[in-house]
């Protein structure tokens, strides 16, 4: 069902599966993404095995920086983040070649569990955290998240550290990450729901670690007073303010059809618009189209008039409760 440009959530919720089954094929054929998981990242656990002898072997993590923590075995520190085990183990060949004869060295990622984890959090059913271990992309994750909410907006934002999940261009997967420079950018895009249920390849990216995806979520309208089911609803389509206070139950047994108020800040600037539902209903007067942040609220029998807008709390989402959510595993 759609409302004016807008689709209902069962409906969003729906197509948003049909696009992860359609693409899914993709997702498991595309190798470029694999290749990046197989690189090394922060947290990785990493050893390298200098053939035949012991003295000048090493296993351990990166610095901040990406280069090899602690490795002191020769002269010039090694940058590992985002090199794959045989570029790191020529790297290394080509030192030790300085010192050693015909030196072998293998280095392998021993474990990979401790890579920044991917965040899914706003407007969907099931906010979660996830360890990254193949390749998936955006709509997957949706999925596996539970889909949007019926307060979902319809952007999503991605937040990406570039030199976490060593991706350099979140919509060209095949770039040569050796030739571009890690400088610790952060990238941040905006992606419309419609455009990622159009099937938009460019709406759909791969998904890495240390990735922040937020459903962002609509802003909000308050129905209060006298209407049967006091709520905050959404503003992501235009509504009337008939139409919105049927949607919290009608005017109740003791509120008053003809004195409505609608508290509004536009700015630095506060308006009181007032209306008379009654006269709405007879099509007497215009039936006015609310905006984000509007309080609407129709007055009670033996309450005075409100003269100031009341305070609403609204917290929004807390990052700090990113780690605390649960942890899944993709593999």
């Amino acid at each position: 069902m759609k409302y004016k440009g807008f689709y209902f959530p069962f409906p969003l919720i729906l197509c948003v599966l049909l696009c992860g089954f359609n693409v899914f094929s993709q997702i498991t054929s595309n190798s470029q993404p694999q290749a990046n998981a197989g690189r090394i990242h922060f947290g990785d656990l990493v050893d390298v095995d200098v053939i035949g002898s012991f003295e000048f072997d090493w296993r351990g993590t990166l610095t901040p920086e990406g280069f090899l923590d602690g490795f002191d075995k020769i002269e010039e520190p090694v940058y590992a983040l985002c090199r794959s085990e045989e570029q790191l183990a020529e790297a290394i060949t080509i030192e030790f070649a300085k010192t050693l004869r015909d030196p072998k060295v293998a280095v392998r990622v021993l474990d990979r569990s401790n890579r920044a984890v991917a965040y899914v959090d706003g407007a969907v059913k099931i906010p979660q955290r996830f360890q990254i271990r193949r390749p998936i992309m955006l709509n997957e994750l949706l999925i596996i998240s539970g889909g949007v909410t019926d307060q979902a907006g319809g952007n999503i934002n991605i937040f990406r550290p570039l030199n976490v999940s060593c991706s350099s261009n979140p919509d060209n997967p095949a770039t040569d990450y050796e030739k571009v420079p890690q400088d610790n950018a952060l990238q941040n895009r905006i992606i419309t729901i419609k455009d990622l249920l159009s099937g938009k390849p460019q709406a759909n990216p791969h998904i890495f670690s240390g990735d922040i995806i937020t459903v962002l979520a609509a802003a909000p309208i308050y129905l209060i007073g006298g209407v049967n089911v006091p709520k905050q609803i959404s503003s992501r389509s235009q509504i009337t303010l008939s139409r919105a206070i049927s949607s919290a139950g009608g005017v109740s047994k003791h509120g008053i059809e003809e004195q409505v108020t609608i508290f509004r800040r536009e700015g630095d600037e506060s308006h009181v618009i007032t209306a008379d539902l009654k006269k709405i209903k007879e099509n007497g007067a215009d039936d006015p189209l609310l905006k984000a942040f509007d309080i609407i609220e129709v007055a009670e029998k033996g309450r005075q008039k409100r003269r100031f807008p009341p305070f609403v709390e609204n917290r929004g989402y807390v990052s700090s409760v990113l780690a605390k959510l649960p942890l899944r595993i993709v593999d």
